[in-house]
């Protein structure tokens, strides 16, 4: 089969690949870029460990969707979550509350919370299960998982609070002037 010359960004960086008409995500993620944070499991779309996030912030199933869909695009992948040298909130509060237990499905467990945190900081009780639905964890049953994305979202909020405060008093003292 003739192979396909896609263009596509992860964690920022830019990637030029030749791929195969139906070569999932997940693969060139993993064999191609070596990016092996994002996990294989069910390679069917209903475990959730190779959970990636999309341009938009949406949590992508990488051994569901094909690479050459993803042509010029940009995603995300646990190994880009970081913020600079520092552990992105979600990241710090997984490991705080031990939501990491054995590991395997920790990077699809953050990816989705991410997802979830990126357009909402303020998750109600059924926001969490909605976004944490596809992502299975055998270890912790989602206990810890639930008291990290609460705690991650706290941070979130506050950070956003003071970013908001911080323009305000930035006007006020520009205005003053």
């Amino acid at each position: 089969m003739a192979k396909q010359l896609i263009t596509i960004t992860v964690n920022g960086d830019e990637h030029e690949l030749a791929v195969a008409p139906f070569q999932t995500l997940l693969e060139v993620l993993r064999d191609e870029l070596g990016l092996t944070g994002t996990k294989r499991g069910c390679t069917a779309g209903s475990c959730g460990v190779c959970t990636v996030n999309g341009e938009e912030g949406e949590a992508i199933l990488s051994c569901c969707a094909l690479a050459v869909d993803w042509d010029g695009r940009s995603l995300t992948t646990v190994e880009g979550v970081q913020e600079g040298t520092e552990l992105h909130p979600i990241q710090q509060k997984f490991l705080e509350h031990g939501a990491v237990q054995c590991g395997f499905c920790t990077p699809g467990l953050i990816m989705s919370a991410k997802a979830l945190l990126d357009v909402n900081t303020s998750p109600s009780e059924k926001d969490i299960n909605e976004a944490m639905a596809g992502a299975i964890c055998r270890c912790t049953g989602h206990i810890k998982v639930k008291i990290a994305i609460r705690e991650a979202a706290k941070v979130l909020r506050e950070r956003e609070m003071d970013s908001a405060s911080g323009t305000a008093e930035a006007g006020a003292a520009n205005g003053a002037a």
